[in-house]
């Protein structure tokens, strides 16, 4: 804590003298902007972005595509101290947000993530399988640090917000097509038009098609190649405005994928294990730089002769002899209802319910070997639903949102005839059912026409019954969990345009049971939930317009985290097995964006994020905080040319930077777990015609074919290296716009 809050300070500092440089530059310029109002709904009312007291980002739908965006993973790429990944189960449909150095690196039914993703106000509980097409966005929301008191549980990392165009709100309709390399082809449309003066209708949907990174190699009849991707997905929604004061919105939605297995490979320390297993005291081998600090027992693929020549010299390439491994599939469905009700001009009610199904097919041959020696095919399927039932107010200087919630969800993840250590097959279930009830209130105050406080209160209660069997006959657990979250802030609006903020949030988790507790063979009393996870941020920030070419936002944040659970598996035991390391963490970064107009064609945005972490030791065991760079930043220059027809020509160039960061929660020996940095490049070219009508594109994504890893595992026997499915594609791409 004492280099902390220094460096807390030395942030803010930097922070202040970054935004005081254009404020004097600001003062006494009257002329008109050239942006756009910026309105979110992260507070669950409509705002500024400005007014917001709290470090958040909002891509528009129009931006989206230029900015090669085509789902959450892209996000990722251009958001300060966010890093999302595809780690879970070799699926190709996973996305595991990281924001502030808090995520998710496990899919199993047992595991909550620490950042929350909501579609139109419906929390998503699971987040593989799910529909992360990006064909009729309105806006996409990152809301970065704790968000306990609106957001409830599972957000103490931060919450993504995902909100799609209401029917009657753009009428017309847009089709698109896109071909590239790599066999892409995608195709969507989107059609929105009013019925009646009352009622409005929408649909969206396509596919979206591209070939895989790499091919089986002992597999010539997959049907499918690593890392290939197949989705089709639609979604209708009804808008009926019942009457002056009351108005309904039924949205559904649903995908189907059938992709080819996410790229990855296996490691094996071969200096270190044979020093371990030929040595007469095997310790002699702690200093030895290739040692993994294996013991001779942990090295099993090693002690059954298998080398690194094993796996397939490109690590895109699979040598695996799994022919039901090479496929895997997902599906997921939605229904939701929410309803807004006027009481008066100044109260309002509003509920969201929800149901949604999802289930996946995949696994991973671990050993990454012709042989069957590490197999774990595994299916899984989760159910949900969700009501929330909102009471909210604007009272002149006063206004507050409260609320109800309830959320239900059953899941399963069955790993049928799996493989270990080259016995088997056996089997392996996992089932849990989560009920949660919160009650929440956020009340604003406006002190002056510049200063504005509010603060917010939330008590939730969490149960969970979980059952598991790992092979010693079906084991259950129950266990609840209540917490009060809360949060204050304040927000000073200067006569530049510039709003000052300051927050202290908190955020919170419910504790979680082993993901796969093989544990049990040893200690029969192993399947124990863990205690709540808790969050406490505080953050200050400047935000705002202080050059009329200048839109700007930085913040610099502590956030104390306790009893936070790092996932660290293992197969030194009966089968893989997977435990909760509780830690103590606390960070401290700071985080930057803005848009420049340098002229009124030549536009820069830039983003920049630092993160520091530390992490309490544990015994002798030191872990790092998994899949957080300490370094985030973008650069996205964009030149717009008009020309005399009245058409448009714009280049724009995105360029997204991660630094290097820990695979898995062990740092030692750093070199094997350890993920490098990597920047990542796309371009477009796009001609707009003079009415506007149709736009059409050359692009390139990751033009320079970066390859990076998404994860890395060490289980003590191997490194289990999760690559990227992101490679180098150019295209072009076709939009037309209809008028209804």
């Amino acid at each position: 804590m004492k280099t902390i809050k220094p460096t807390l300070v030395a942030l803010a500092a930097t922070s202040i003298g970054c935004a005081a440089a254009p404020l004097a530059l600001a003062q006494g310029n009257d002329s008109d902007s050239l942006f756009e109002e910026i309105v979110v709904t992260a507070t669950k009312r409509e705002q500024n972005i400005y007014e917001v007291p709290m470090s958040i980002s909002a891509f528009s739908g129009d931006s989206i595509e230029a900015q090669g965006i085509t789902d959450l993973v892209d996000v990722g790429k251009f958001v300060p101290n966010l890093n999302v990944t595809t780690f879970s189960a070799g699926h190709t449909s996973s996305a595991n947000p990281f924001i502030r150095g808090i995520g998710l690196q496990d899919h199993l039914i047992t595991t909550d993530p620490g950042v929350s993703v909501y579609v139109d106000g419906v929390y998503l509980g699971r987040q593989v399988g799910q529909n992360w097409n990006l064909t009729n966005i309105e806006r996409i929301e990152v809301l970065r640090g704790p968000q306990g008191t609106l957001y409830g549980r599972n957000s103490i990392g931060g919450a993504i917000n995902i909100i799609t165009k209401t029917p009657g709100s753009d009428e017309g309709a847009r089709a698109a097509v896109q071909v590239g390399s790599r066999g892409r082809l995608n195709a969507d449309v989107y059609a929105d038009t009013r019925l009646s003066d009352d009622l409005a209708v929408s649909f969206s949907g396509g596919f979206k098609k591209r070939d895989g990174v790499g091919t089986y190699l002992n597999l010539p009849n997959a049907g499918v190649e690593v890392g290939e991707t197949k989705d089709v997905f639609a979604r209708m929604a009804l808008s009926w405005e019942v009457n002056d004061d009351f108005s309904l919105v039924i949205a559904a939605d649903a995908n189907d994928g059938d992709n080819g297995m996410n790229p990855y490979t296996t490691m094996i320390d071969e200096v270190g294990l044979n020093c371990r297993n030929t040595a007469p005291d095997p310790n002699d081998c702690a200093g030895d730089p290739d040692d993994l600090g294996y013991s001779a027992a942990n090295g099993r693929l090693y002690d059954r002769g298998y080398r690194n020549a094993d796996v397939s010299p490109d690590p895109y390439d699979s040598n695996s002899g799994e022919a039901t491994q090479t496929r895997v599939t997902n599906e997921a469905s939605g229904l939701s209802i929410t309803g807004t009700w006027a009481l008066s001009d100044t109260l309002e009610t509003k509920f969201i319910a929800s149901h949604r199904t999802s289930e996946y097919k995949a696994g991973l041959d671990d050993d990454s070997f012709l042989d069957t020696v590490m197999v774990f095919p595994e299916v899984g399927d989760a159910d949900q639903t969700s009501i929330e039932v909102q009471f909210n107010g604007d009272m002149g200087a006063w206004d507050f949102v409260s609320g109800i919630y309830y959320f239900t969800e059953d899941g399963t993840n069955f790993q049928d005839g799996y493989t270990f250590n080259g016995a088997g097959p056996f089997d392996f279930f996992l089932t849990q059912e989560v009920t949660s009830t919160a009650i929440f209130g956020n009340v604003g105050y406006d002190v002056s026409d510049e200063l504005r406080v509010s603060g917010g209160l939330r008590y939730t209660r969490d149960e969970k019954d979980a059952v598991t069997d790992v092979g010693t006959g079906l084991v259950s657990g129950n266990r609840s969990w209540n917490e009060l979250s809360w949060d204050l802030a304040a927000n000073y609006t200067m006569n530049n345009g510039l709003s000052v903020y300051g927050s202290i949030a908190s955020g919170y988790q419910s504790g979680q049971f082993p993901a796969r507790p093989f544990c049990l063979f040893t200690a029969p009393g192993c399947f124990v939930a863990g205690d709540n996870i808790t969050a406490t941020n505080y953050e200050i920030g400047i935000k705002g317009q202080p050059m009329d070419n200048l839109q700007m936002s930085a913040a610099v944040f502590y956030t104390d985290y306790k009893d936070l659970p790092y996932q660290v598996s293992t197969t030194a035991g009966a089968g893989f097995n997977t435990v909760n390391l509780i830690v103590k963490q606390q960070s401290t970064g700071f985080e930057w964006e803005n848009t420049l107009f340098i002229t009124d064609a030549f536009l820069f945005r830039a983003s920049l994020g630092y993160i520091d972490v530390s992490v309490d030791r544990q015994q002798n065991v030191q872990p790092v905080a998994p899949l957080t760079p300490e370094l985030t930043f973008s650069l996205s220059p964009e030149f717009r040319m008009p020309m005399a027809s009245g058409a448009e020509l714009t280049f724009r160039a995105d360029y997204s930077y991660r630094d290097d960061m820990f695979g898995e929660p062990t740092s030692d020996p750093a070199r094997f777990t350890m993920i490098d940095s990597r920047g990542i490049l796309n371009v477009d070219f796009a001609y707009q015609s003079p009415d506007g009508s149709w736009t059409a594109a050359l692009y390139g994504r990751n033009v320079t074919d970066e390859r990076y890893d998404n994860g890395r595992l060490n289980t003590g026997d191997y490194i289990l290296r999760i690559l990227s499915n992101d490679a180098s594609e150019f295209g072009v791409r076709f939009a037309k716009s209809f008028g209804l």
